[in-house]
């Protein structure tokens, strides 16, 4: 195994060290089986810089908004851009029109990169229309990206703690909050999964989800690190995509409960004797919670343990589960505080002890530097620099932290917020409805799904499929629109007037998801 060393380098000083280290070794393959070494890495990333260069201006500080799946070019741009010592700002796919547009304005970015289409959506007709009477320059990357001469490219000056990343995340805000990262804290939260997972030039790790997300790039620094190859795929698909990846030799199937459950079913639909992930050693990923009987059923299975952990877009890789913990910890909790993570539970303004629940609140060097609407960080941070994760959870005698809920209002599916008063104040908008809260209930497929419960206005009605296109009218992304209608003659309310969403989730906790035509 040829390790390199990253503390104090800039990504892209780890992608020249690494293609001077292993430059034939194989960096990434994709489901068209592409491939990509990793001196092949390099140099393609140094011919689109002096192509973007060349063609749009980009260099230092260059503001540049991006949207691409996980294929060779997004792994290429993020280089590209590192070379060129830009502030990159990559955009999960699942947006749309509303947190493009108002991502592209606030962080003003000159250039903003998508595809043609994808996922039967036409991004280059959005982002026409998102950065219409702007100065945003639009490259559609079809996938091909912008090339030219690397001897035009101006010297490399590393600066690793200047912010070059600008992670997006829908919080209890109805606007997406933009966190403020450098090279130093994914480098930060990169040494926190290679603690806890070991992974090594041997491995085989599966990209299953949005590149563009703090993790996917997290995995380009491990890659850097250890040499590990990226298994690209663009949608995951629960029937093929397990098999592909077993074909492939995946070791590390990430990349939370949602996945992990689409490879056990695989597993079980499987023929007497077949192994679907014959090289599997660990399945590693968060993001929501996971059955306390799901790391058994997986040993069982494929005798590969699950190794989950807990972070967010502003702090990721907070703690996680090491290889080396017992089943105990691995079935049950989200790991213990990765080096260098301090963490404390506090509630009422008072630091809490063992097994008592409170919110989390973190320090360490994976945490940004703060958002780019700094009126956000006071009520981010303590006035002693601690980060409000603003989840609940314990941590027993023996470090190990359990997520127990949260005090933001807010939907994880599939590892993805999704703000409730965003959703709610669209609602709001219909003139059929008269009050409305939105919620998330326990799913089996996605971890929660919305469900949008409604009082309607008098002599009103509404059908989940008017719901439905109500949200697409307001260009709400796909995976914000609620999956269920439930309606109420009134909200349980408390003295003050606040919702008691805790009520409206425990009368609807065993509901089942609404279908066209009907609110249930």
């Amino acid at each position: 195994m040829t390790s390199i060393d990253t503390t104090d380098r800039t990504l892209w000083e780890l992608v020249e060290a690494r293609a001077e280290a292993t430059p034939d070794a194989t960096m990434a393959i994709d489901e068209a089986g592409r491939t990509m070494t990793f001196a092949g890495y390099r140099d393609w990333c140094e011919r689109v810089a002096a192509g973007l260069a060349a063609t749009y201006g980009v260099g230092e500080d260059t503001r540049v908004s991006w949207v691409l799946p996980s294929r060779l070019e997004a792994l290429v741009l993020a280089g590209a851009l590192s070379r060129l010592g830009a502030v990159q700002n990559p955009i999960l796919p699942i947006y749309r029109h509303r947190e493009v547009s108002f991502i592209t304005a606030q962080s003003g970015a000159a250039l903003l990169v998508v595809p043609g289409e994808f996922r039967n959506f036409n991004f280059a007709a959005m982002a026409t229309e998102v950065t219409a009477g702007s100065d945003t320059a639009v490259l559609v990357a079809d996938p091909d990206l912008p090339e030219g001469d690397p001897t035009t490219l101006p010297p490399f000056e590393p600066e690793r703690n200047a912010m070059r990343w600008l992670f997006y995340s829908s919080g209890t805000t109805a606007d997406p909050k933009g966190a403020k990262h450098t090279d130093a804290s994914l480098s930060a939260a990169n040494a926190g999964m290679q603690w806890a997972m070991q992974v090594t030039s041997d491995d085989k790790a599966a990209v299953v989800f949005p590149v563009t997300h703090v993790g996917g790039l997290v995995w380009l620094f491990n890659a850097m690190e250890t040499g590990v190859e990226l298994l690209m795929v663009e949608v995951f698909d629960p029937v093929g995509t397990p098999v592909w990846l077993g074909e492939h030799g995946c070791t590390c199937a990430g990349a939370g409960t949602v996945f992990w459950l689409a490879y056990l079913a695989a597993q079980r639909s499987a023929g007497p004797g077949e192994k679907v992930l014959p090289d599997v050693r660990i399945f590693n990923g968060g993001g929501a919670p996971k059955p306390v009987t799901l790391h058994a059923e997986m040993m069982e299975a494929f005798a590969a343990p699950l190794i989950g952990g807990w972070g967010l877009t502003e702090s990721p890789i907070n703690t996680m589960v090491s290889i080396d913990d017992d089943d105990e910890a691995k079935a049950t909790t989200d790991g213990r505080p990765c080096p260098g993570v301090s963490l404390r539970v506090v509630m009422d303004d008072v630091t809490l002890g063992a097994n008592e629940e409170g919110e989390l609140q973190v320090r360490g060097p994976q945490v940004c530097l703060g958002y780019l609407d700094a009126s956000l960080d006071a009520e981010a941070f303590t006035e002693d620099g601690w980060f409000r994760t603003g989840d609940l959870g314990v941590v027993d005698e023996r470090g190990y932290v359990r997520i127990t809920g949260r005090l933001k209002d807010i939907i994880i599916r599939k590892g993805e917020n999704i703000s409730a008063k965003e959703i709610e104040d669209l609602l709001f908008a219909h003139p059929a409805i008269a009050d409305v809260a939105v919620v998330g209930l326990p799913d089996d497929a996605s971890g929660e799904r919305a469900c949008a419960v409604v009082v309607c206005a008098p002599d009103a009605t509404l059908t989940f499929d008017e719901l439905v296109a109500h949200c697409r009218t307001g260009q709400l992304s796909t995976h914000k629109i609620p999956e269920q209608l439930e309606i109420l003659d009134a909200l349980p309310r408390n003295p003050s007037g606040k919702v008691l969403k805790r009520d409206l989730r425990t009368q609807f906790a065993n509901t089942q998801p609404s279908r066209p035509g009907g609110t249930r």
